[in-house]
C-alpha cells in the first residue's frame, strides 16, 4: 500500500484531509499522528476511508487507474472545452451611477464608447471560429439597451452565421430601459436576462442610483415583473458595499419576497470606481465573512420553512466538494481567462476576461489579446498573454495554493491579483479574494462536520 499526497489543516478538534482527486475526510488528532507516523490501521474504519479514498491507494498507477482517470476527467473537464463564453461590450455609456461600477475608472469623463455593427460583426467571425459548439453570447456595458441596435445586429449575423454552432443569448442589463420591442425579441431569441439586485429599497437605490441621484429600485422590480409576465425568466445578483453589511437578513428576505429562487452574494471586486472608492465603501474580507454567514443561516431558516432559496457561491463550492464539475470561469484552475471566456470590447480590442476589460478601463491594457480587425481566434488563444494567464492560475503550482487543504475546489483570478499586487501570480496567502474564498469554504466544512441532516439536504438541493 502507498501514501497519496494530501493537503490538510486542523478543524476545530479535527484535521481536514484533501487530495487531488477532490477527496475529503476528517480524522482526529490522535488518528492524524498515526497516519502521519503511518501506524493507523487499515482494518479500522479510519483506514478503510482513507484507501476508499485514496489517500493510500494499491499499485503504481494512482492517477490513471480507470476510477481515478474518471475523477481527474471530471474535475478538469473544463480543459477539453474551447471557449464558449463571448462576452459583447456594446457600449461604455450608461444611465446609472452605481458607487462601486467596475465598468467605470471613476471619473465622470470618462470616454463614451459605442460598439458599431462592422466591429460588432468582426466580434461575431472570431467568436464562431471557436471549435466549441456550444456558445455562449452575453451583452454588457456600461447599460448594453443603450446600444440595443447593436445587440439586435450581433444575434442576426451570429444566426446567419453560425453554421453547427448552438449559441445562447444572455444580456446583464440594469432594467430600466426594457420595453416591449426589446423583450419581444428576446422572447424570439430565448434570452436569459441578468439584472443587479443589491436589497433593499434603501441599501439597492444607495449603492445604485440613477445619475440624477434618483433610485433606480421601483424601475428595476417592475421590470422584473414585466419580463416575467412575459414569460422570460429573469435572475439577479447582488453586490455588497460597505452600506450592505448590515442588512443581510433584510436582503435575503427581499430576495424571497421578489419571488427570485437564488441569490448571489458577491463581494466588492477592487476594480473600475469600486478600486478608486474603496476607503469609502469597501471593506475586510473578514467584515465580508461575517455578513455572509448571517446571510446563508437566513436561508437555511427560509429553506427549511419550505421555500426553496439558493446561496449560489455555496451551490457551486459545496458541488466541487462533493467531486462535480462546475464550469464557474473564477474557481478553475487555470482560471477561465481565454481559455473559457474572451471579452469583445467597444473600441474593438479583446481581453483576456471581463475583468481584464475593466482593468483597461482604468488604464491598463495588460491583459489584452489583439483587435477584432486584426487577429483570428488562433491568434487570440496562442497569444502570450493568454499562455501566461494560464500558467499564472494553475494553483497546483502557485507557492501560496499548492499546500491549501481548499486547492482542489478553489481558483484564483489574475487580474485581481495584479490590481491589488502588480503582479499577476498571487505570492501571500489570504489575500483578500483568497480569504473570502477559504472563508466561504471554512462554512461549508463546519456543516459537513457538524453533519446537520437539514442543513446538509439544503446544500445538496443547492448543488443540484
Amino acid at each position: 500500500m502507498k501514501w497519496n499526497y494530501f493537503n490538510f489543516r486542523q478543524f476545530k478538534d479535527k484535521i481536514l484531509m484533501t487530495n487531488d482527486l477532490g477527496k475529503h475526510i476528517f480524522v482526529s488528532l490522535e488518528d492524524f499522528r498515526k497516519i502521519i507516523n503511518k501506524t493507523i490501521d487499515l482494518n479500522s474504519d479510519i483506514g478503510k476511508e482513507l484507501i476508499q479514498k485514496q489517500f493510500i491507494y494499491e499499485g503504481t498507477n494512482l492517477l490513471f487507474c480507470n476510477e481515478n482517470y474518471s475523477s481527474i476527467r471530471q474535475i478538469k473537464s473544463h480543459l477539453n472545452i474551447a471557449t464558449s463564453l463571448h462576452i459583447f461590450v456594446v457600449t461604455t455609456g450608461c444611465n446609472t451611477s452605481c458607487i462601486y461600477c467596475q465598468a467605470n475608472k471613476g471619473n465622470e469623463n470618462t470616454k463614451l464608447r459605442v460598439m458599431d455593427e462592422l466591429m460588432a460583426e468582426k466580434a461575431v467571425d472570431i467568436a464562431l471560429q471557436s471549435p466549441n459548439k456550444y456558445l455562449s453570447f452575453e451583452f454588457q456595458g456600461g447599460e448594453p439597451l443603450i446600444n440595443f441596435n447593436v445587440i439586435k445586429q450581433i444575434v442576426l449575423y451570429a444566426e446567419q452565421h453560425k453554421g453547427n454552432h448552438e449559441i445562447f443569448y444572455n444580456v446583464v442589463t440594469n432594467l430600466t430601459l426594457i420595453t416591449d420591442e426589446i423583450l419581444e425579441f428576446f422572447k424570439k431569441y430565448r434570452f436569459d436576462i441578468s439584472t443587479s439586485l443589491d436589497g433593499p429599497i434603501y441599501v439597492h437605490d444607495f449603492n445604485r442610483p440613477y445619475k440624477s441621484g434618483k433610485g433606480t429600485f421601483e424601475d428595476v422590480t417592475q421590470s422584473i415583473n414585466k419580463i416575467r409576465n412575459a414569460g422570460l425568466r429573469v435572475g439577479a445578483i447582488q453586490t455588497t458595499t460597505r452600506h450592505s453589511l448590515n442588512y443581510s437578513k433584510e436582503i435575503v428576505n427581499t430576495y424571497q419576497e421578489l419571488g427570485f429562487d437564488s441569490i448571489f452574494l458577491r463581494p466588492l471586486t477592487p476594480l473600475g470606481k469600486a478600486n478608486k472608492s474603496w476607503n469609502l465603501i469597501g471593506y475586510s474580507a473578514k467584515e465580508f465573512l461575517d455578513f455572509y454567514r448571517k446571510a446563508l443561516d437566513e436561508l437555511f431558516t427560509i429553506n427549511s420553512n419550505g421555500t426553496y432559496i439558493k446561496e449560489n457561491h455555496a451551490g457551486i463550492l459545496y458541488s466541487r466538494i462533493q467531486g462535480n464539475a462546475e464550469n464557474y470561469m473564477e474557481l478553475r484552475s487555470p482560471c477561465g481567462a481565454s481559455i473559457g471566456q474572451i471579452a469583445y470590447y467597444s473600441d474593438g480590442n479583446i481581453f483576456t476576461c471581463d475583468e481584464g476589460r475593466m482593468l483597461y478601463e482604468m488604464g491598463y491594457d495588460t491583459f489584452k489579446l489583439g483587435n477584432v480587425f486584426e487577429n483570428s481566434y488562433y491568434d487570440l488563444i496562442n497569444n502570450g498573454v493568454s499562455k501566461t494567464v494560464c500558467a499564472a492560475s494553475i494553483l497546483e503550482t502557485i507557492p501560496s495554493c499548492c499546500d491549501c487543504v481548499y486547492q482542489p475546489y478553489c481558483g484564483t483570478c489574475p487580474v485581481v491579483t495584479y490590481s491589488k499586487n502588480d503582479d499577476i501570480i498571487e505570492k501571500s496567502p489570504f489575500g483578500y479574494k483568497c480569504t473570502i474564498y477559504s472563508g466561504i469554504m471554512d462554512i461549508l466544512f463546519e456543516k459537513i462536520l457538524e453533519n446537520d441532516k437539514k442543513i446538509l439536504d439544503i446544500l445538496e438541493m443547492w448543488s443540484n
